[in-house]
């Protein structure tokens, strides 16, 4: 999601924080500039159910959709999924991981989490496959479709380390707000498909069937 009021102190980003107005703009700009730089028109959209996120996604929407008028994007259903809150698509038992995140703030929950040191998680494997899946079911289908996914940075953090096969995540690693990750897959079907990815100008990929037997 785009810039968001800051909170005081670590754990959870609480649910109600809002967008700023300057991350409102950003939101809006970032969808023009995708639309004009990449040839391509926004088809999908999927969003954490969170408000900041929700709104992220509109504004992009909109802002996408000042370039190509003629494509209706702003028809775009955004469709909300749990699997993108944050830290729900990697939690079992939010009673148990809860109070390892405020101790730990996002950094630490995150590095423990990737190391599949926490009780109450999914192992990091199985929480990413989970979202990795989700997004493959909403692949464009259509030549330059594009599908958007708004999430956190917490679960960002987590999906780039756990298929970089990285087990410690620095600050440095930690997505900016409205840093993006560019997924798409070759494939038929899920399970035999390659995953491919852009992370800071770096292109990387994976087979999944290879990523799921780890």
């Amino acid at each position: 999601h785009s810039l968001r009021e800051l909170v005081n102190g670590q754990g959870l980003a609480g649910y109600d924080l809002q967008l700023t107005e300057q991350g409102r703009d950003l939101a809006y700009a970032w969808g023009q500039y995708l639309i004009k730089n990449t040839d391509r028109a926004i088809q999908h959209c999927i969003s954490s159910p969170i408000q900041r996120c929700v709104d992220t996604a509109a504004l992009m929407i909109q802002g996408a959709d000042g370039i190509h008028e003629a494509i209706n994007t702003h028809t775009i259903e955004i469709v909300e999924q749990r699997l993108l809150v944050e830290p729900g698509s990697f939690v079992l038992d939010i009673q148990q991981a809860a109070p390892y995140f405020r101790k730990q703030g996002a950094l630490g929950f995150i590095n423990s989490f990737v190391n599949n040191a926490l009780p109450g998680m999914k192992h990091p494997i199985t929480g990413v496959f989970d979202v990795l899946e989700l997004l493959y079911h909403t692949h464009p289908t259509q030549h330059q479709g594009l599908s958007l996914a708004v999430s956190h940075d917490t679960i960002i953090a987590a999906i780039v380390a756990v298929i970089s096969g990285q087990t410690q995540i620095d600050k440095s690693d930690w997505p900016e707000m409205m840093e993006g990750l560019f997924v798409w897959f070759e494939g038929e079907n899920f399970s035999n498909s390659k995953l491919k990815w852009i992370w800071r100008g770096q292109k990387h990929e994976l087979v999944i069937k290879d990523f799921q037997n780890k």
